[in-house]
């Protein structure tokens, strides 16, 4: 008799030392988001931001390029930036060396007076960085594979659901905190099967739930669905393109979402995991030019209103159910049909989680 598969034990979503291992391993060897390209608009334009608990930041050269870089002086360890802004050059705020915005040292006080220095061999640690449809990824692992060949279809799907993609901007983000894992709020979003209990809104005004499904596709996770009537929506679909009266999502393994609402509204989920029980979680929604839309404001309150604070309690309910001695882990309801009603995606989800604690060299012996 084949046995049932069954969830994560408690220690991936409680412990601490669990959560250690996945920032130095999982969040730091996994493509993760950074900013928009339009935060990065003209040349010498920078922004910070925290991967795997590194501080980090992009910056657009002079060519064109961006560029991201560990944001750390080569001199006395000083971070050089913070926030976002415009330099001519880099220049660090603790002995003013100086760096080009290709990473290079350009100039430093005194720096005639070091016997054997050479410029040309001191440079800032640059990191991976691909631009994916104007968003801005990075990844600490410098022989990691292209996104392309981690998420496979996904952008070319994406250009014909969002087909204007190069013309929007943000126009709002919404950060939610949950107290949470950030694998318990990753795992709420990746399966259906509580919609139609849990979000009327979403599954009796958006989707159909008995045509929702979440297939892989290399380490993306492709929602697909029909969508319910939609000739009583709250705001004009006819945009012009293909897919206008159609939703879809792709869930970019580990911590990223677009997703597409009819009328080919570009919104995302962005996961940033603050310690192993809690997360922020960006709600970013876009608008061609990030001119201001009633359209997507209006959507952006109702999901916050309706989606977002329904899910927030269960994922937190769920974070105090696994602190529970009486918790045992119980089977994943997993039907080899797909469809709403089956947890195949978590499936997918936590052997990816296993596989990224079990690799890591300080966990090996320790998670068995």
């Amino acid at each position: 008799m084949t046995e049932p598969i069954r969830a994560l034990p408690a220690r991936y979503y409680t412990d601490p030392t669990m959560f250690a291992v996945e920032r130095a391993g999982l969040l730091a060897q996994t493509w993760q988001f950074a900013c928009h390209a339009s935060d990065l608009g003209e040349p010498g334009a920078y922004c910070c931001f925290e991967v795997a608990g590194e501080s980090l930041f992009a910056i657009r050269g002079r060519d064109g390029v961006i560029r991201a870089y560990y944001n750390v002086c080569q001199h006395r360890a000083h971070q050089l930036v913070q926030g976002s802004g415009t330099t001519r050059v880099i220049v660090c705020p603790y002995h003013a060396w100086t760096y080009e915005l290709t990473g290079e040292l350009r100039a430093g006080p005194n720096l005639k007076a070091v016997e054997g220095l050479q410029k040309s061999e001191i440079c800032l640690t640059s990191i991976r960085v691909e631009e994916f449809l104007g968003f801005v990824f990075v990844n600490l692992d410098p022989n990691a594979a292209p996104m392309d060949d981690w998420f496979p279809n996904a952008r070319a799907e994406l250009e014909d659901w969002v087909p204007n993609w190069a013309d929007l901007r943000p126009l709002e983000w919404v950060e939610i905190a949950e107290r949470c894992n950030w694998k318990v709020s990753v795992e709420n979003y990746s399966e259906c099967y509580h919609c139609s209990l849990n979000h009327p809104t979403f599954a009796n005004g958006v989707v159909r739930p008995d045509t929702y499904d979440i297939q892989p596709q290399g380490k993306c996770l492709r929602h697909t669905t029909q969508c319910q009537s939609l000739d009583q929506m709250t705001y004009d679909i006819d945009s012009g393109f293909a897919h206008s009266h159609e939703y879809s999502s792709w869930f970019l393994w580990p911590m990223f979402s677009f997703q597409v609402y009819p009328g080919n509204v570009l919104n995302t989920y962005h996961w940033r995991a603050i310690d192993a029980e809690n997360v922020v979680v960006w709600r970013g929604w876009f608008s061609v030019d990030g001119a201001d839309d009633e359209t997507v404001r209006r959507l952006a309150v109702q999901d916050r209103a309706t989606t977002v604070e329904e899910d927030i309690g269960l994922v937190e309910s769920v974070q105090r159910g696994l602190q529970s001695r009486g918790y045992v882990p119980g089977p994943l309801v997993v039907d080899p049909k797909g469809g709403v009603n089956s947890e195949h995606p978590v499936m997918h989800l936590q052997r990816w989680m296993r596989a990224a604690i079990e690799d890591a060299p300080q966990a090996q012996g320790d998670t068995q």
